[in-house]
């Protein structure tokens, strides 16, 4: 392979390899972190996120905004509410969905931010 952003040394950096190695986390951490992008990897699921960040919505709400059946929502809800992405409150018969907390919003804006410039 003639590829010139391949290295084509044959030395490690053994300082550098083990400067990087004292910063690495146990595997479970990187699987637990794969699973959270995972969520961000679908567009609906990004639309919901975003939604929940201007205001608590209900499932009708959602559907409403984003042209889908209740169930289409219901289903991507649980899988954000799995990875305590949402969270929701009940009112009456009503349930309403917000985003968990405020590092989610942060995932969002910086990726906005980043993709804008």
């Amino acid at each position: 392979m003639n590829d010139e952003t391949v290295c084509q040394c044959e030395t490690v950096h053994e300082n550098t390899v083990n400067k990087a190695k004292e910063s690495m986390l146990a595997e479970n951490y990187y699987v637990a972190l794969s699973t959270l992008y995972k969520m961000f990897a679908d567009p609906t699921r990004i639309k919901v996120l975003h939604a929940l960040e201007q205001s608590e919505m209900c499932v009708c709400d959602l559907a409403a905004l984003l042209g889908m059946t209740k169930s289409a929502i219901s289903h991507q809800l649980k899988a954000l509410r799995l990875l305590d992405l949402v969270k929701f409150r009940k009112e009456g018969q009503n349930v309403y969905y917000s985003l968990a907390d405020d590092h989610v919003k942060q995932i969002i804006d910086m990726g906005l931010e980043h993709i804008n410039e």
